[in-house]
């Protein structure tokens, strides 16, 4: 078992002032070495393009763009790099898994994923220049892997597939994108439908009004909507994305289906997806598809649950009680993970090597 902890970051200001301070932390970080040490033997497959990308953040409103110019002014980095690492448009994701079950007014989302990639921060933010304040787990730093808004608006994805990428944002920039300007399910759907997307995704939608979730499937494609209650890693609709080895996808799926989401308790759905009896919880960390933590959003009361690993007890907190100008006194979250593969905010991670 290896212990492992995520920051929580908490912040109050402008973008730019948060990329500025999150520069801070970052820069002598292992975070920022192992990304250093992975571009040696991982060269991208795409194009960064300052001018593009600054354009699409604008037309979607949104200041991420000044919180990349303060990680650029504070890591002493040309724009390029900054995008390379935290731009989040025109980026690869690698296979990964993910289960999400959506019961009255709350989400509860297993987030799968390889060690290496981890950014181990729990991020809560309030903007004073633009858009909404929003409390959830950091993925490459100014995206989001899932996570709640003031409004209640909560989201987490599933991957589908990375086949034949098109020009456009991956998926934690356009949970964060979705966050700060979407005050309801409603707006969500309306932007997932707008955005231009890189990959092959399923969004989980729910808010305060919402018993059952609105599921968006996207793809460089198409997109199309749908309602349930729980969410894996293939697609009902657009069914031409889908990878052709579904067994596990179906599996962790079959698992919480035969859970009635009217009838269970938001306890009892954290334990379903958090406790390693149920087949739901993965240990395929080799795969990049294991389970490193388990988040849980509740719309109606603006509270939220972390935990990492398994059959552990959540941190929970009251970002109602935030909002109002509380901070919270915890600093790091623990937890206990089944591997050996090193995470890569806490140690040095070997990118010459496949574990």
């Amino acid at each position: 078992m290896k212990q492992i902890y995520t920051d929580l970051i908490q912040f109050r200001g402008t973008h730019y002032d948060f990329g500025y301070k999150q520069g801070e932390h970052l820069r002598n970080s292992y975070l920022v070495a192992n990304r250093n040490r992975q571009w040696q033997i991982r060269k991208p497959r795409f194009r960064i393009g300052v001018k593009e990308t600054k354009e699409i953040f604008r037309y979607f409103n949104s200041s991420i763009w000044e919180e990349l110019e303060g990680l650029r002014d504070s890591l002493n980095w040309s724009m390029d790099r900054v995008l390379l690492e935290f731009g989040g448009y025109r980026l690869n994701i690698q296979r990964s898994g993910c289960s999400i079950f959506v019961g009255n007014h709350y989400m509860i989302r297993n987030y799968d994923y390889h060690p290496k990639t981890y950014d181990g921060r729990y991020v809560v933010f309030q903007p004073t220049d633009n858009g909404y304040a929003s409390i959830g787990v950091s993925q490459r730093v100014t995206g989001r892997s899932d996570g709640m808004n003031e409004k209640g608006l909560a989201l987490g994805y599933t991957f589908i597939n990375r086949k034949r990428p098109g020009n456009g944002f991956v998926c934690h920039m356009v949970g964060r994108l979705v966050l700060e300007n979407c005050k309801n399910v409603d707006e969500a759907a309306m932007l997932l439908k707008e955005i231009p997307h890189r990959g092959s995704f399923s969004y989980v939608l729910s808010d305060a009004h919402s018993e059952k979730a609105t599921i968006v499937e996207t793809s460089p494609r198409g997109v199309k909507l749908r309602s349930g209650n729980v969410c894996t890693n293939h697609f009902e609709y657009l069914t031409s994305e889908n990878r052709h080895f579904l067994k596990d996808s179906y599996h962790r799926l079959s698992k919480m289906e035969q859970t009635p989401y009217i009838n269970i308790s938001r306890d009892e759905a954290f334990q379903l997806l958090n406790s390693s009896q149920y087949g739901i919880f993965s240990t395929q960390y080799h795969n990049w598809a294991g389970t490193i933590h388990t988040s849980a959003y509740c719309s109606d009361q603006l509270k939220t649950w972390f935990t990492l690993g398994s059959d552990q007890e959540p941190a929970m907190f009251d970002f109602g009680n935030w909002l109002q100008g509380h901070p919270f006194t915890t600093t790091k979250i623990t937890g206990e993970i089944e591997t050996d593969i090193p995470f890569l905010h806490m140690e040095k991670a070997d990118w010459f090597h496949n574990t």
